[in-house]
C-alpha cells in the first residue's frame, strides 16, 4: 500500500535517467534528467518532499540502483516490464512520459514488483546463466560441425554421438579441398573449446553447490529423479525465495499453465503461457521426461539421498512414484507425449516447491 508523500518514477538507461515525481499533498510535479549515477539520483530524491518511494522497470541496468536507494532509506520497487499497463491509444512514447507513468502507477499501487536478489544471489545467477549460454553455444557448434559433414555425405553410425569414440572418428575425417578442410577444422576446434568452457563452468557450479547458502535446497531438490546437482543449483538460484509461491501457484509463475480466453459461458484454453523464467521452465520440461520410464531408484539417485535429510528423501520418493503414475495416466488417455510431459513438468514444479520449503 502506498503511504509515502511523493512517488518517483525513473526511466533508467545506460547513459541517462529520466525522473518524474508527484507530490501527493500539493499535486506538484517534479521532472529531471540525470546521469545514471546512484549518488546523483539519491541526491535528487532527497530534495523532494519526503518521505519518497521510487520505481523503475526491469532491464539490462540491473538492480544496483534499487539496492543503493534501499540502503539510503528510500523504498524502491523494480517493476516487471511485461506487467506495466499502457493506454492502448497512447501513440507518443518518450523517456519523460514513461517516468511519469511509473510515478502514477506507483501511487495507485498498480506496479507488479519483481524480487530484488541479494548480491550473492545475483553472483550465483550470473554463473548459472553463463553456463546456460555455454550450453547453447555448444549445441550450435555441434550442429554446425555435424551439418558440414552431412552436406558432404558423411554420417556417423558407430553409436551415440559426441562420445570418445565419436571424437576419434571425427579426427580421422579429411577433405581433398583446402577450403572444406579449413572449415571442418574450425568447426571442430569450436566444439572442443566450447566443451572445455562448459566443463569448467560445471566444475565451478558443482564446487559452489557443495558449500554455499543454497546447499540445503540443492540437496533436497536432487532427491527427485531427473534433477542433478547442476539442475538443482540452477533452480535454487533462479527462484531464490520459494516462500513467494505455493505448490499450486509456482507453475503459473513459470509459464507452465494453459493460456485462456473465456467470456460468459464459453471457455477456451490454448497452449501454455510461457511467462516467467524460461531457463527454469526448460530445465523442468527436460527433467519431466525422466519420469516417463518405470521408477527404480538407481545408484546415482541413492547417493544423492545419502546427502539429504530423511524427510526430503521420503517426500521425493513419493513424488517420483506420483510423477511416473501421472505419465501412465496420460498414456492411458492417449495424450500426446509432448503435452503430457508439460503437464508432468507443471506438477514437478510443485514437488520441487514442497522439497524446497522443508526445514533445513
Amino acid at each position: 500500500m502506498f503511504i509515502e508523500r511523493t512517488s518517483v518514477g525513473l526511466d533508467v538507461h545506460a547513459r541517462s535517467v529520466a525522473a518524474a515525481a508527484i507530490d501527493g499533498t500539493t499535486g506538484e510535479v517534479f521532472r529531471a534528467r540525470l546521469v545514471p549515477d546512484a549518488d546523483e539520483v539519491i541526491r535528487w530524491i532527497a530534495g523532494l518532499p519526503g518521505p519518497c518511494a521510487a520505481v523503475y522497470e526491469t532491464g539490462p541496468t540491473g538492480f544496483g540502483l534499487a539496492r543503493a536507494l534501499t540502503a539510503a532509506g528510500v523504498r524502491c520497487e523494480v517493476a516487471a516490464a511485461s506487467k506495466i499497463v499502457r493506454p492502448a491509444g497512447d501513440r507518443v512514447k518518450t523517456d519523460a512520459r514513461d517516468a511519469m507513468l511509473l510515478a502514477r502507477l506507483l501511487r495507485l499501487d498498480e506496479v507488479v514488483p519483481v524480487r530484488v536478489p541479494t548480491e550473492v544471489e545475483e553472483s550465483a545467477r550470473d554463473l548459472v546463466r553463463v553456463r546456460e549460454a555455454a550450453r547453447a553455444d555448444l549445441m550450435r557448434a555441434r550442429h554446425r560441425l555435424s551439418k558440414l559433414l552431412l552436406r558432404h555425405g558423411i554420417v556417423y553410425c558407430g553409436g551415440k554421438a559426441w562420445t570418445a569414440a565419436h571424437d576419434t572418428w571425427l579426427l580421422r575425417q579429411s577433405f581433398p579441398l583446402a577450403g572444406t578442410q579449413a572449415a571442418f577444422e574450425d568447426a571442430y576446434e569450436s566444439v572442443v573449446l566450447t566443451t572445455g568452457r562448459r566443463d569448467r563452468l560445471d566444475a565451478t557450479i558443482t564446487a559452489m553447490a557443495a558449500d554455499c547458502q543454497f546447499t540445503p535446497v540443492v540437496r533436497r531438490l536432487s532427491c527427485l529423479r531427473g534433477i542433478s546437482t547442476l539442475t538443482a543449483f540452477s533452480l535454487a538460484v533462479e527462484i531464490g525465495d520459494w516462500e513467494r509461491f505455493t505448490g499450486a501457484g509456482i507453475g503459473a509463475y513459470l509459464g507452465l499453465v494453459p493460456s485462456e480466453h473465456s467470456s460468459g459461458s464459453s471457455r477456451s484454453q490454448g497452449s501454455i503461457t510461457k511467462t516467467g523464467n524460461s531457463h527454469v521452465r526448460r530445465m523442468l520440461v527436460e527433467s519431466a521426461w525422466h519420469h516417463r520410464k518405470p521408477y527404480r531408484p538407481a545408484a546415482v539417485l541413492r547417493r544423492r539421498w545419502e546427502l539429504a535429510p530423511p524427510a526430503a528423501v521420503a517426500r521425493a520418493h513419493a513424488g517420483n512414484h506420483r510423477l511416473h503414475q501421472r505419465w501412465i495416466t496420460y498414456a492411458e488417455h492417449k495424450k500426446r507425449p509432448v503435452i503430457a510431459n508439460v503437464a508432468v513438468a507443471r506438477e514437478l514444479a510443485g514437488w520441487c516447491w514442497s522439497l524446497a520449503m522443508l526445514p533445513d
